[in-house]
């Protein structure tokens, strides 16, 4: 089992984690933006807890994105600097497949996969989505993180037609249509560290200097600019 530490700052919450013999420890910052000043310290506060180094880590994984384009550099910069200086690699893991994760953890019979629609709020009155499929920790993406309108988040749930509808955004409750539940749901840095450890498994590591966020709304928007530029879509 591998020791891996996972840091998350794509969000209103700072959370780090250390996956350890199999156990996860999770400490979190208080709500705001402000993730530069704290992250650091909490990272420092865990591995003093349990008398480790940057070096007794086997990895280093951090939310990737979608979210806040501060808060991703913070995190990536923070693990790149562990990383580089450990000689260790790092796990890039998307927010949005964390959510999902979090979302359905206690779907966990793989005979019977469901499938999940997740959202973030991108600001803006836009959303970050995706949809995925699957039960207990394997899953699949159906739809890579895409942006779009808080007004057309309806239209992709109709569309997709998930078991459940996750996260935690006003216009899901008005989103969700027949046949499908809404789960109230947020990912941090625990389950980031769980995601990591199967990727680490299968080989999904990068070096330091190739880790970067995804942040998702500057190809989306550029798509979409192009898209209505040639008058495919409204």
């Amino acid at each position: 089992m591998p020791t891996i530490l996972a840091l998350d700052t794509a969000g209103d919450i700072c959370s780090v984690a250390l996956l350890r013999d199999g156990t996860i420890d999770v400490v979190r910052g208080a709500t705001g933006h402000n993730h530069l000043e704290h992250a650091l310290p909490l990272v420092q506060g865990l591995l003093a807890r349990h008398g480790l180094r940057p070096s007794g880590c086997d990895a280093f994984a951090f939310g990737s994105g979608p979210g806040s384009f501060t808060g991703l550099r913070v995190a990536c910069t923070i693990v790149q600097g562990l990383a580089y200086g450990s000689e260790r690699p790092v796990v890039a893991v998307g927010n949005l497949d964390a959510l999902a994760l979090a979302a359905c953890s206690a779907d966990a019979a793989p005979a019977v996969p469901v499938r999940v629609l997740v959202a973030l709020d991108a600001r803006m009155d836009q959303v970050y989505w995706a949809v995925y499929e699957g039960a207990g920790l394997q899953w699949q993406a159906l739809t890579p993180p895409a942006l779009c309108d808080a007004g057309e988040l309806a239209a992709q749930v109709d569309r997709w037609r998930p078991h459940y509808c996750a996260g935690q955004l006003p216009w899901l409750r008005a989103a969700v249509g027949a046949g499908s539940a809404l789960r109230q749901a947020q990912a941090d840095a625990g389950v980031i560290a769980e995601l990591a450890r199967q990727r680490y498994a299968a080989g999904l590591v990068v070096a330091p200097q190739q880790a970067a966020p995804a942040y998702v709304r500057d190809d989306v928007a550029r798509t979409v600019a192009q898209r209505r530029a040639a008058g495919l879509c409204p």
